[in-house]
């Protein structure tokens, strides 16, 4: 297999074609290999896993074979990787855990992990319930509601604002420069640049007056100023957007699958059958981790070169044909890498389970008779390489 440039003309992973069905595209890329050439982003060339065993062999030979920092991309150390690609966005190096091997990696890992162990579950679930309460009681009278934009996009990152001790003025700007970050548009540029102000601004409030949240937490760990900005950014980022959308296709699946409407309402399944189900068939990254091999590889008889980004398919593995999971068996099985896998795992899934399940269960209680204004076959998914969700989800109630 030759490496991914422009002449060999690999299949895009961006673009309407590509939101439109991606699982479509991924059956195509799987049917040519288990790691296969991509355009990442306009111009921007890479690998993407879309085995399962490919994605499994990636995470767990990382740092060993296939190193995260950035460093090694031939095309951004070579300049030609354009300034406001969305793809340098989401994959240039920053100064936190996601964009480090070895020593460094877990020194910032453990910062992240001690800070986030420190977080109460109780009050996270109160704090959750007191949010969505909120929220709900906004449009609770109107019988008629769009849960992604009025429930599901809020909800998280207002709960993660929180869990930081954030307050207004800077929490609003976060929110707004995370969504721009991860849509990946053209003005990811101005947002990561908006972001890492609103989190500087919030590390120096919190050297001055630190309290028991996570960014006062991460102070104690010893972090520095620009360690500081970038761990919350990480944290922000990967708690706050992902399960916006892992809320909405959780509150779609009770909605329309016979199997959880019933016995969710009952009592006879729990929500998070529905959540894990998610995980399995539409997890809302479902495509990064970008990788980097160390010299010339090869992956059952494909050669991987060195300098070329291989980002892995979170979506494609967990839909292997190879791995022979029926859809009947996926609820309550962790099998899936929808919180990835190896030394980059992300650090607190059961916390990101808390904040989904507790949003799907206050909607289901506060929502009598809930239901689709529109059949399911009208709702769409956002566009974007590297976070799925749906664009609405008009709801009567």
């Amino acid at each position: 297999m030759t490496a991914p440039t422009e002449a060999a003309g690999p299949p895009p992973i961006h673009g309407e074609a590509f939101s439109a069905d991606p699982h479509a595209v991924y059956d195509r890329l799987r049917a040519q290999g288990p790691i296969v050439p991509v355009e990442i982003s306009p111009g921007v060339y890479g690998y993407l896993a879309v085995s399962y065993r490919a994605a499994v062999h990636l995470l767990r030979n990382t740092p060993a074979r296939f190193a995260k920092d950035p460093a090694h991309w031939a095309a951004l150390r070579n300049g030609e990787v354009p300034q406001d690609s969305p793809a340098r966005m989401m994959m240039q190096p920053r100064d936190n855990a996601l964009w480090k091997d070895g020593p460094e990696h877990a020194r910032l890992r453990r910062a992240i992990t001690n800070s986030l162990a420190r977080v109460d579950t109780h009050a996270l679930v109160e704090s959750v319930a007191r949010i969505a309460d909120r929220l709900i009681d906004t449009f609770a009278g109107d019988g008629r509601a769009d849960l992604i934009a009025q429930y599901a996009d809020p909800l998280p990152m207002l709960t993660v604002i929180d869990m930081f001790g954030c307050p207004a003025g800077i929490g609003e700007r976060i929110v707004h420069s995370v969504s721009r970050l991860f849509e990946a548009g053209a003005d990811a540029a101005q947002a990561n640049a908006d972001l890492e102000s609103a989190c500087l601004e919030l590390t120096y409030l919190k050297r001055i007056r630190p309290v028991r949240d996570v960014t006062s937490h991460l102070i104690v760990e010893g972090l520095s100023e620009a360690e500081m900005v970038q761990t919350i950014l990480l944290i922000i980022g990967a708690a706050a957007p992902p399960t916006s959308s892992h809320i909405g296709y959780g509150l779609r699946r009770v909605l329309t699958d016979p199997s959880f409407a019933g016995s969710v309402h009952d009592g006879v399944r729990p929500v998070s059958d529905a959540l894990e189900e998610i995980l399995w068939d539409n997890p809302p990254i479902p495509n990064y981790c970008p990788l980097y091999a160390l010299g010339e590889q090869q992956f059952e008889g494909v050669h991987l070169a060195p300098g070329y980004p291989i980002l892995v398919s979170f979506a494609a593995a967990n839909g292997d044909p190879a791995l022979k999971v029926p859809p009947g068996a996926r609820a309550g099985n962790r099998g899936h890498l929808g919180f990835s896998a190896g030394v980059h795992a992300c650090p607190a899934p059961d916390l990101a389970r808390v904040i989904a399940e507790t949003a799907l269960e206050r909607a289901l209680d506060r929502l009598p008779g809930l239901d689709l204004a529109v059949p399911d076959g009208d709702l769409r998914n956002k566009p974007g390489t590297f976070l799925a969700g749906l664009t609405s989800l008009p709801v009567i109630f």
